[in-house]
């Protein structure tokens, strides 16, 4: 009986060998060279495999492959029948342990990307300020009668915008609701010959030059006054108003 690591080890180190060397050579992965070499072979796949990387391993160092071959089936298997390598294993308390570890920091961490993702939709759904009020424009509230409160005013309707630029550019911001909403629906400038439709209850419209621009609501051309440019209109599907100054 010999030792097989302590065997293999020295003689790599008497040739002054290295393992990405031998690695090429055998085909083998250091890995399991360095296994073989520390006799951790529960470290390598089946009873198979080791035989086969021993016997490569030796002939490739100028030893007895089958030497080594029988060694190790002298002290790891039992006659045909393979058994489960035991050579340095973990205890079997140990492993359980640490697989329950493992499990349990898979767990935790499911559970926290489970925590994020619903905080972020969360944030996306509700995240979003309530549109400011339109300055300039009545809210809908209900009103006091005689006969106790009555319903809410009827919807605005949906304006249908669109704007033509028929001369030079014109510089256009359009909103929803708002100069103060917090993203534009549009922002540019319009080039002669170009146009650009937006639909919504209540739109504000900011112009630079509106001279240079038609403006429809529903297919009804509309009168741009100097607020346009000022403090911008509302469009609406009723009729045109001057914002408040911000």
């Amino acid at each position: 009986m010999f030792e097989i690591g302590n065997s293999l080890r020295e003689a790599r180190i008497r040739q002054q060998l290295d393992f990405p060397e031998l690695e090429q050579s055998t085909k083998i992965r250091a890995k399991y060279l360095r296994a073989l070499e520390d006799e951790r072979f529960e470290l390598l796949p089946a009873h198979t495999y080791i035989k086969g990387f021993l016997r490569s391993y030796a002939d490739t160092l100028g030893l007895d492959g089958g030497l080594y071959v029988d060694e190790y089936n002298s002290r790891f298997v039992i006659g045909e029948d393979e058994v489960q390598v035991h050579a340095r294993r973990v205890p079997a308390a140990r492993r359980r342990k640490s697989e329950r570890r493992e499990s349990s920091m898979v767990l935790l961490a499911l559970t926290l990307i489970g925590v994020f993702t619903a905080l972020v939709i969360a944030a996306w759904r509700f995240g979003e300020a309530e549109d400011p009020g339109v300055r300039g424009l009545q809210p809908n509230v209900p009103t006091e009668t005689a006969a106790g409160p009555t319903a809410k005013p009827a919807p605005l309707g949906i304006a249908r915008v669109e704007i033509v630029s028929r001369r030079g550019g014109s510089y256009v911001v359009v909103r929803r609701r708002s100069q103060a909403a917090k993203k534009p629906l549009y922002e540019g400038t319009i080039e002669a010959g170009q146009k650009q439709r937006f639909t919504g209850e209540v739109l504000w419209l900011y112009v630079v030059r509106p001279k240079n621009v038609i403006v429809k609501v529903n297919g009804n051309r509309v009168k741009l006054g100097a607020a346009v440019e000022h403090q911008g209109l509302f469009l609406t599907a009723r009729g045109v108003f001057a914002a408040d100054p911000a």
